[in-house]
């Protein structure tokens, strides 16, 4: 294939990538205020401005739209903390940038992590996207436990957990102000922004 053609389905690939990763982050909107078992392709479509048909052309199935939509969302989420982990220059300021992201992200985005929660449940009954689902806990336990091991060297500290025991401990933390953040309880947001603090206390041995 000549270089212009190379060049020109190149761009093709791009392209419908690009229309991939759009047509997904509309559909998030869909699927977050409906729920997973809830929402069809017919609603997706009705959220992304195309036909039922032309979305079967840029996606398998529902399944197809949520390992991307997700992927997407989720692996943004995650990255939020990298300045805060590579900037952070005492441990105070470390635990009041992670605590007020954490509160921030429950108050902004709640809906969307109640589809998180409900995906990773319905991964245990279906396969259709049960991998990238691993793969997304695989970046958020990767995600604290950088906070985590932060904390520690900006205290002269060493971890008392490990990376799968500091993942469990903020992802209780986070489901449970979560809850009781969706059923009207305002005190969860200061809830989670003072125990991030304390939980990454504890996670180290002084």
């Amino acid at each position: 294939m000549s270089g212009a053609g190379t060049r020109a389905e190149r761009a093709s690939v791009d392209k419908f990538a690009t229309r991939r990763r759009e047509l997904a982050d509309s559909a998030l909107a869909a699927i977050a205020e409906q729920g997973y078992a809830r929402t069809g392709m017919r609603d997706i479509a009705a959220h992304s401005a195309l036909s039922h048909g032309a979305l079967h052309y840029y996606f398998e199935d529902k399944d197809d739209i949520i390992r991307q939509a997700i992927w997407q969302y989720k692996s943004e989420c995650a990255r939020r903390y990298d300045p805060i982990v590579e900037t952070a220059v005492s441990a105070s300021e470390l635990v009041e940038r992670f605590s007020a992201e954490m509160t921030a992200t429950l108050r902004d985005e709640s809906d969307m992590h109640r589809l998180w929660y409900d995906l990773r449940n319905q991964a245990l009954f279906d396969d259709g996207f049960r991998e990238t689902i691993v793969a997304i806990d695989d970046l958020l336990r990767d995600m604290v436990w950088a906070v985590v091991t932060r904390y520690a060297e900006l205290r002269d500290a060493s971890p008392v957990v490990d990376r799968v025991e500091a993942y469990a401990l903020f992802d209780g933390l986070f489901l449970n102000c979560l809850i009781a953040y969706l059923r009207g309880d305002l005190s969860a947001l200061d809830r989670i922004r003072d125990s991030s603090g304390r939980l990454l206390a504890s996670a180290i041995r002084s």
